[in-house]
């Protein structure tokens, strides 16, 4: 489905100051738009004013703005209502089952660039619109959420930022996405003692020298030792064989160079072909005995296409033969040509996530992100925002159940994620490291497994 481009123009510029903005977001309720309800209606429905319904929404702003059946409100909070920032907040009634949250205040900060000048702006704010919809749910259980977002672009100075009410009182902030804002940003939030999450990928170790920095992202060396270690346990009794796919922009060598090196170490025999061998010489370097895991020395989608025909040739002409693949990360984006080959050679790809559009809570995220924004989600992977729902659910969750102490440990977090696990390991005596690694294995039978290590 198409996006409207002008819809989400008008609504970013209705939401977004391209220079920079603070913006509160707090309701407490979201109500659905009947037939013949008007602005003063739905006002007077919540003791609230037109003027206080308009600035929780934003777009009402826009000309010609009209209500339509179906669409959600947010409803804010009544003057008298309004949660205090010093003195706990204020509990609504709210029909759900459990309220575990009940009482419990996180207050959230966001400095990510949030805007529609350039693809960071858009991933960033539909990451922080995933944010938002993780609030809602734990508003239904009982969270009270103070939400504080600043576009905070590429060129920006973030120390700006930092002086503008309700920085100083987070408890918890989100960002910035570029390494030079990094710095000046934990000292911020050092001397406040606030937890910093950097969800996205960074150059340089402040994580090593801060104790308040959560980092996400995990470095190719890292994932890459990840993933010969978890080859080394799982597959010690198999046969490797190493295909070249004769690509000269792969990046694949870290990988192919460091388990080779680590096999021979081990005294673990293995094959090595070339994907344009014949097939009596590709066929020579599998082993009859033992189950065969392929590697290749690409992660592009023509050159797995090509072993994958190789492969199946090979299997028809041996049909005893006993064939596993050990892919990459990006082997994802090629689910709609390659799926059903991967379930038939027994895939395992390493990955720190899996979007998969067969599980109910993703549809129903899905259609709710639908819903609320007019837009459909960008066809990225990861779904940003399946993301920022994670990462909200993860350390939103987190604090409010241990307070500072939160360390986002395997033993602290139960929250099940809908697309990317987290699990934290502290660097040294200073910051929280993410370390969760897993593989997307694709079965024979048709199903798909995440091995978590």
């Amino acid at each position: 489905m198409k996006i409207s481009v002008r819809f989400v123009l008008v609504l970013l510029a209705a939401l977004f100051s391209f220079q920079g903005f603070g913006q509160t977001l707090q309701w407490r309720d979201k109500y659905k738009v009947k037939k013949k309800d008007t602005l003063y209606g739905i006002a007077k429905k919540y003791n609230i004013s037109v003027d206080a319904l308009i600035e929780a929404n934003p777009e009402m702003k826009m000309e010609g703005y009209e209500l339509k059946k179906g669409s959600y409100v947010l409803i804010p909070y009544a003057t008298a209502q309004r949660p205090a920032t010093t003195n706990g907040p204020v509990r609504t009634p709210l029909s759900t089952v459990s309220r575990p949250y009940a009482g419990k205040t996180v207050r959230v900060g966001v400095m990510l660039p949030l805007h529609n000048v350039d693809g960071d702006g858009r991933r960033m704010t539909e990451f922080y619109r995933g944010m938002l919809m993780a609030c809602d749910s734990l508003r239904a259980e009982g969270m009270n959420i103070d939400v504080h977002a600043w576009n905070v672009n590429i060129d920006a100075d973030i120390t700006k930022f930092m002086q503008q009410a309700g920085a100083a009182n987070c408890d918890i902030i989100f960002g910035p996405l570029y390494s030079k804002q990094v710095h000046a940003l934990a000292e911020f939030c050092k001397a406040r003692d606030i937890m910093l999450v950097i969800p996205f990928s960074i150059s340089g170790d402040d994580v090593s020298l801060y104790k308040q920095i959560f980092q996400v992202y995990q470095s190719n060396d890292r994932l890459t030792n990840s993933s010969v270690e978890t080859f080394l346990k799982l597959f010690s009794s198999c046969h490797p064989v190493f295909v070249d796919c004769n690509d000269k922009t792969s990046n694949k060598g870290g990988f192919t160079f460091g388990l080779r090196t680590r096999l021979g170490s081990q005294n673990i025999s293995y094959g090595i072909t070339n994907v344009n061998s014949s097939d009596d010489v590709f066929a020579k370097q599998f082993s009859i005995s033992k189950t065969n895991v392929v590697i290749l020395n690409t992660g592009r989608s023509p050159e797995l296409t090509q072993v994958l025909n190789k492969l199946a040739a090979l299997k028809a002409e041996k049909p005893g033969l006993r064939i596993k693949l050990f892919g990459y990360t990006e082997w994802m984006m090629y689910l709609g040509i390659d799926e059903a080959k991967f379930h038939e050679f027994d895939t395992y790809i390493p990955s720190t996530f899996y979007y998969n559009p067969a599980d109910p809570r993703t549809q129903s995220l899905t259609e709710s992100y639908r819903r609320w924004f007019k837009a459909d989600m960008q066809a990225a992977l990861p779904r940003f925002a399946l993301t920022g729902y994670d990462y909200a659910q993860f350390f939103l969750r987190g604090f409010a159940t241990h307070g500072k102490a939160f360390r986002g440990t395997k033993t602290q977090s139960k929250w099940r994620a809908v697309q990317v696990p987290l699990q934290f390991k502290q660097v040294g005596s200073a910051g929280m490291q993410n370390e969760f690694f897993q593989l997307i294995h694709f079965m024979p039978n048709g199903n798909v497994e995440a091995i978590s290590y």
